[in-house]
């Protein structure tokens, strides 16, 4: 029977656009909404892409912070999110859910 190669698989390798960013951070919102840590690792993997000491250096953080707030060992804090997604040139947006019932009342 034939071996079977496998090659690591980098979604950095991957994100060559900022729709492809966009698209990739959404999907990983849709996958995990409530896990901070996984959709920091997301975010990671979209500043690695961009080039992750051009986003610390333009986030105003130290390349070293970013990869451990990033890599999604923990929950970083919001205003570290906040700072890489404008690094990065991504918009959060909000819209109520219709699944959860919210009402204006």
């Amino acid at each position: 029977m034939p071996k079977t190669v496998t090659t690591p698989y980098d979604v950095a390798e991957h994100l060559h656009t900022a729709e492809d960013m966009a698209a990739y951070l959404e999907a990983c919102m849709a996958e995990a909404p409530s896990d901070a840590a996984f959709i920091a690792k997301a975010l990671g993997d979209i500043a690695r892409a961009r080039g992750m000491s051009e986003v610390a250096s333009t986030a105003g953080l130290s390349r070293e912070s970013l990869y451990k707030a990033l890599s999604g060992d923990r929950n970083p804090k919001l205003d570290t999110v906040l700072k890489v997604l404008d690094a990065l040139g991504l918009k959060v947006s909000f819209r109520p859910d219709a699944a959860k019932g919210t009402s204006g009342a």
